[in-house]
């Protein structure tokens, strides 16, 4: 099926998501070979092989050996890969630099990410509401269903067959649930026997960063990641600008019954890290001083962006 309109897709990836990137790919892959005419989408990778922040076990691996199977991974000729060695680079300044690059050359912009898995109708899905929307309301976010949250204030972009499943603390076994693992035909059980779109709209705005989808239209007119949010909470940051630029002016069509997957808990997202420690990806992550540290001032800054309030940075994070 052809699409009538230009999409770009972006996804950071570390160093240490070497191992996890394969599956991402695949359901990507599955995506645009689900349309005619992949040539409508860019498919834009960076490459972030910096250690100022985690460093590489050498006794496991090699930076080497992970740069080369990275190059092997995303040396298809249609991709945009760039790789960066000599600056911290996060999925802040990745998809800030993503949304203001793109916008002049697509329709929609969507966020990848290395744990995610993406339907394969992605594309045909968001040229099919482009279509009927980019004349009456031009400025947009789009979503897909997504597992079962820690609170209510998520119902309205949770799958359709998961948003009545109870939620239960680490919980690791149940295919709704927010820390389960799942996989590309699990993601395809739901998908595959959809018939009919449950597209709902909201003013109301909830999303997270795994595979937002939004007109390139929002960026055009300055809603963006702010730049002091230099490390996480890039998501709700953007959520933030477009609230404070928009109001309740910009619709969501969140579609409730197609299933986005993102495998926060994945046992090979984290790989190869020096000196991290815990059984969970969370754990691990905040084994690292520096982390811990970052992602509260760069939390404080996303929720004080339109205070009267100085903003952290990288040099407040390794100020001793």
């Amino acid at each position: 099926m052809n699409l009538k309109h230009k999409y770009a897709i972006g996804c950071l990836v570390q160093w240490y998501e070497v191992e996890i990137l394969e599956e991402y790919l695949q359901s990507l892959n599955n995506a645009l070979e689900f349309v005619s005419n992949p040539k409508n989408i860019i498919v834009d990778f960076h490459v972030s092989m910096n250690q100022d922040l985690e460093k590489i076990d050498d006794d496991i691996n090699t930076l080497e050996k992970i740069e080369a199977k990275l190059k092997d991974l995303l040396g298809d000729s249609f991709f945009n890969v760039n790789f960066t060695y000599n600056k911290i680079y996060t999925i802040a300044d990745y998809r800030r630099d993503f949304n203001d690059y793109y916008c002049d050359k697509v329709d929609v912009l969507m966020w990848g990410e290395t744990d995610s898995l993406i339907p394969k109708q992605t594309f045909l899905i968001l040229d099919g509401v482009h279509e009927q929307v980019k004349d009456k309301t031009p400025k947009y976010i789009t979503t897909f269903g997504i597992c079962k949250m820690w609170d209510e204030s998520w119902k309205q972009i949770e799958h359709t067959e998961f948003t009545d499943k109870p939620f239960i603390e680490n919980d690791y076994d149940n295919w709704w649930s927010l820390k389960y693992n799942m996989n590309i035909d699990e993601m395809n059980s739901f998908n595959d026997k959809i018939t009919e779109l449950d597209v709902q709209v909201s003013n109301s705005f909830k999303f997270n960063g795994c595979g937002l989808a939004f007109s390139s239209e929002l960026i055009k007119c300055g809603a963006n990641i702010p730049r002091s949010v230099f490390f996480v909470h890039e998501d709700t940051s953007f959520m933030l600008s477009v609230k404070k630029m928009f109001g309740d002016t910009i619709p969501q069509y969140i579609i409730k019954n197609i299933l986005i997957v993102h495998n926060r808990n994945h046992p090979k997202k984290r790989m190869y890290v020096k000196g991290e420690t815990g059984d969970t990806m969370n754990l691990k992550r905040r084994s690292n001083d520096w982390y811990v540290k970052a992602n509260k001032m760069s939390e404080e800054n996303c929720y004080n962006a339109f205070n009267q309030i100085k903003s952290y940075s990288w040099e407040d994070v390794f100020d001793d």
